[in-house]
């Protein structure tokens, strides 16, 4: 228990820690203005710019770890190769460097000083009382120290420390042997390289053959030589072995040249390591703002399931997630739309409704109460228009409410636009004979007038502008058509009453009349306009209303000549 609430507080100041990186990196980033810069929009390239900057600064801490990771390593294998030869003249001090004298030819290399005397540091001096040996450069070379059990401290000075420690052991060894009895003389070898930490290993000069002659012959000069040989734990790779004579039939090997690897496992797995625990950061404070930006669509998509359907995903990046908020709000917006229409049209519906029953309701009365045949029959005609009245009712609802609930099945078709205008201004002309009906058609393109539409809500949405312009117009209605070369607009206008333009928005709305003028009497439920609206959306296009320059209202039409989804 106690270690699973000491964890608490650890993992909180994780948290914590991660929360100031964010808010340290995110403030740095608007500092520097990377978020106006294209990759700011982009999540792989913000991603892959990260962490490729990321890679970069390790890059350059990198280089300091591994000069100072292989600093310390390489004073440590010094003070490991030099630390049996230290301690076995430490065992028997005197007689011993008398012997090392031998072999180097000079007593200067080696030294009994006072701890007092030597410039070490207070860590030194401590390694030094524990019994461990120091490595410490020394003009171009390097001086060992070991402390006696006299109390006194051995120093010797190396030139080539992995070399000279090397030769000078096998060496020792040689001489040793030789004292000894023959019979004994391998034993004698193992056990001195055992104690010296060398894995020597006795050969015949026969051997030597195969050497070159210029290594013989040093062989001979000096009683030792390095040569090249190939092992088979390296898989063919040529390294160093040291050869120092024995006696006339054999020499003591040392293979391969005890040597300092740069690129060791410790060194490649804590790089590696560090590398991982670098791009990991970086890729959570990259992401991390990346799951707070989605966390915010799934808290607006949440509040929206419980009701509140003013949720909106405040986003202003244009990348993927802010794309996918940009879609959410259009989603919300739709379902909002279509919630507020169905509560308008269910408020409007029973109103429109109600008036045509009750008057159906009132004809049949009449019938019952009268006997005459005249009488019966207008009531009979009543009746028939007030059926007729919802049948239509009903088609303009059912009408709307496909274009509005997502939209209908639109089979787009090339389809001449100018066709369609004419026809539509000799069919009002029939209807409406008191009402001059006019188009002017302007083409600048003789292929422009063609265009992808669906024919019929094309033709539905042109009828309804020009039927309500005939019906509020006094004497004139002017149908301007403008083909250009991507998109087409269809301007109708007439010298009627117009519309105030604090209105021209809510003409669009369901079921909205402006004003008593504007009743059943001239015709229409209030869906017309609505109608038009949701054809031209699904065309991705618009519909307005402006001022006209005849006096009246102006009802514009313009849509792209070619579908996206063709």
């Amino acid at each position: 228990m106690q270690s699973g609430c000491s964890w608490h507080p650890a993992r909180s100041a994780l948290r914590q820690m991660f929360k100031s990186l964010g808010q340290r990196s995110a403030s740095w980033k608007r500092w520097a203005g990377i978020d106006e810069l294209p990759i700011a929009d982009n999540v792989f390239l913000r991603v892959f710019f990260g962490v490729a900057g990321a890679l970069l600064i390790y890059a350059v801490f990198a280089v300091a770890i591994f000069h100072f990771l292989n600093s310390t390593r390489y004073s440590d294998y010094r003070e490991q190769r030099v630390t049996p030869l230290m301690t076995w003249i430490a065992e028997d001090t005197r007689p011993r460097l008398e012997l090392l004298t031998a072999i180097t030819g000079t007593n200067e290399i080696h030294a009994l000083r006072q701890l007092q005397q030597l410039p070490l540091t207070g860590i030194q001096r401590e390694r030094l009382l524990a019994g461990q040996t120091v490595v410490l450069p020394y003009h171009g070379g390097t001086q060992a120290f070991r402390m006696l059990p006299t109390g006194q401290v051995l120093s010797i000075l190396f030139s080539d420390l992995e070399l000279e420690t090397a030769l000078w052991s096998t060496r020792l060894v040689s001489i040793l042997s030789r004292q000894s009895d023959e019979a004994m003389q391998t034993a004698t070898v193992d056990t001195l390289a055992r104690r010296l930490n060398l894995p020597l290993v006795l050969q015949p000069v026969e051997n030597m053959a195969l050497w070159q002659l210029g290594l013989r012959q040093r062989f001979v000069q000096e009683g030792w030589t390095v040569f090249p040989v190939v092992t088979h734990a390296d898989a063919g790779v040529e390294q160093r072995a040291l050869a120092v004579a024995l006696d006339d039939k054999h020499f003591l090997q040392l293979s391969p040249l005890p040597g300092f690897k740069v690129w060791a496992w410790p060194v490649l797995g804590t790089l590696v390591a560090l590398a991982l625990v670098c791009v990991g950061v970086t890729l959570h404070l990259l992401l991390q703002q990346i799951e707070s930006r989605l966390r915010k669509i799934e808290t607006a998509a949440n509040r929206i399931s419980r009701g509140d359907m003013d949720a909106r995903v405040v986003d202003p990046h244009v990348d993927a997630v802010g794309r996918l908020g940009s879609v959410f709000n259009s989603m919300a917006d739709h379902i909002q739309r279509l919630v507020d229409v169905q509560r308008e049209m269910i408020h409007a519906v029973s109103h429109e409704l109600r008036t045509p029953v009750a008057r159906i309701r009132f004809g049949i009365q009449m019938i019952e109460d009268f006997v005459d045949d005249k009488v019966v029959t207008k009531q009979l005609k009543g009746i028939d228009s007030d059926i007729q009245e919802l049948n239509e009712l009903i088609d303009e609802i059912l009408t709307y409410a496909r274009l509005e609930q997502g939209g209908p099945i639109l089979d787009f078709q090339t389809t001449n636009v100018k066709d369609i205008v004419q026809q539509i201004v000799s069919e009002q002309t029939r209807i409406h004979q008191r009402i001059g009906i006019q188009a002017n058609i302007q083409v600048a393109n003789p292929k422009a007038v063609v265009s992808e539409v669906e024919p019929r809500y094309i033709h539905r949405s042109m009828q309804n502008l020009v039927g309500n312009a005939a019906r509020y117009a006094k004497s004139q209605v002017q149908i301007n058509a403008n083909f250009g070369d991507e998109t087409i607009r269809i301007d109708v206008e007439d010298d009627g009453p117009g519309v105030p333009e604090e209105d021209w928005e809510r003409i669009f709305t369901p079921f909205a009349r402006l004003d008593d003028s504007r009743t059943r009497s001239s015709g229409g439920y209030g869906l017309g306009l609505s109608i038009v609206r949701r054809i031209l959306y699904w065309h991705g296009g618009q519909a307005f209303v402006g001022k006209s320059a005849l006096g009246g209202a102006k009802f514009s039409l313009v849509w792209p000549r070619k579908q996206l989804s063709s």
